[in-house]
C-alpha cells in the first residue's frame, strides 16, 4: 500500500505549540547552564573572571534577545497568503473577454480547455486545490492548506510557514541561533577542558548533568544551523526559495537572478539600518513591491520560465 504523505502533513499540524515548548526548554536548559550555574557566579570572584563574566553575559543576553525577537517574528507573522477571489493582471483591452479573468470563472472550477490555457501560460497560474489563481513564486501548503506567496518550506519548528513575508525573519532567527550555539558551545567547552584537566570540578552531579546536555545540544543545533545558514546564502544569492531551487534543475536560466547585491535587497529591503532586524522600515514597504509577495523585478534578457 502507497504511504499517504498527507497523514504525514497531519502529523505536522497536530505538532502545534509543542515544538515551540520545545525550543523554550531549550533555550531554559541553556540559560540554566550558562548564566546560572556558571557565568553568573563568576561575576564574585574577582579580576578576570568576574571581567570575562560579565562580557560573556553581555554577548550572551544581546544575543538571546535578538534571537528570541527574530523567533516570534517568524512564528507570528503570516507569511503571506492569496487573497480569496485574486486575479492577475491582464491588458484592459483584454476586459471580461479574457477568458482567464472573465466573471464565469468566479467560480471554483476550470474546464479541461481552460486548465489547459493555464498549464500552457507562463505567467497565469491557478492551484486545483485553493481551486483559485495564485501569482508568480505561490506554491501550495499541505500542511497550512493553503497557498503561500514565494513558498520556502513549511518548517516545523516555527509551526508555520516561512514565505515572502516572514523569511528574512527566519533568516535572522538562523543567523543570531547560530552565533548563540557556537558562543554557547565554546563556553561550556572552556568548562569541560577544566574538568578532563583538573579530574574535579565544583559542581553538582545534576548541574554538571544539565551542563554536559546543554553543550550537546548546542553542539549540534551549531553544526546542522550552518548547514542550513550555507544553504539558505546560496539561495538568496541567486534570489530563489528551496522549492524553486528543484524547479530551476531543468532551466539554468532563473528569470527573477537580478545579480548578488539587487537579490539580496529583495529579501533585505534598500535600508541597511533594518538589515539585522526583523522589520522593515516604511520606505522600503512603500517602494519594493517583491516585498508584498505579488510582484517580483525579472531579468529582461530572459523569457518567461514555466512555473509550477
Amino acid at each position: 500500500m502507497a504511504w499517504n504523505v498527507f497523514k504525514f502533513c497531519t502529523a505536522l499540524r497536530a505538532l502545534g505549540s509543542i515544538m515551540i515548548v520545545l525550543v523554550l526548554a531549550v533555550i531554559g536548559l541553556t540559560y540554566y547552564a550558562v548564566v546560572i550555574a556558571h557565568y553568573g557566579p563568576s561575576l564574585f570572584l574577582g579580576g578576570f573572571e568576574t571581567f570575562f563574566a560579565v562580557v560573556v553575559l553581555i554577548v550572551f543576553h544581546s544575543l538571546l534577545v535578538m534571537l528570541m525577537w527574530c523567533y516570534s517574528s517568524v512564528v507570528v507573522t503570516d507569511p503571506g497568503g492569496v487573497p480569496p477571489n485574486w486575479r492577475p493582471l491582464t491588458d484592459e483591452e483584454k476586459g471580461d473577454a479574457d477568458p482567464l479573468v472573465g466573471s464565469s470563472y468566479g467560480s471554483a472550477q476550470l474546464d479541461p480547455k481552460q486548465s489547459a490555457m493555464v498549464a500552457a501560460s507562463q505567467e497565469i497560474r491557478f492551484c486545483h486545490k485553493c481551486k483559485q489563481f495564485k501569482p508568480p513564486r505561490a506554491h501550495h501548503c499541505s500542511v497550512c492548506r493553503r497557498c503561500i506567496l514565494k513558498m520556502d518550506h513549511h518548517c516545523v519548528w516555527v509551526v508555520n510557514c516561512v514565505g515572502a513575508l516572514n523569511y528574512k525573519y527566519f533568516l535572522l532567527f538562523l543567523f543570531y541561533t547560530f552565533l548563540e550555539t557556537t558562543l554557547v558551545s565554546l563556553l561550556l567547552l572552556r568548562v569541560f577542558m577544566e574538568f578532563f584537566m583538573e579530574g574535579e570540578i565544583d559542581e553538582t552531579p545534576g548541574s554538571l548533568a544539565a551542563t554536559f546536555i546543554t553543550f550537546v545540544l548546542n553542539i549540534a543545533f551549531t553544526l546542522s544551523i550552518l548547514g542550513f545558514l550555507i544553504m539558505h546564502i546560496t539561495l538568496v544569492g541567486a534570489n530563489t526559495s528551496t522549492i524553486e531551487a528543484y524547479e530551476k534543475k531543468t532551466s539554468p536560466k532563473w528569470r527573477y537572478d537580478l545579480g548578488g547585491k539587487k537579490n539580496f535587497e529583495q529579501v533585505f529591503g534598500l535600508d541597511k539600518k533594518y538589515w539585522f532586524i526583523p522589520a522593515y522600515s516604511e520606505d522600503d514597504l512603500r517602494r519594493m513591491p517583491a516585498l508584498h509577495g505579488f510582484e517580483y523585478p525579472t531579468r529582461p534578457d530572459l523569457e518567461p520560465l514555466q512555473q509550477h
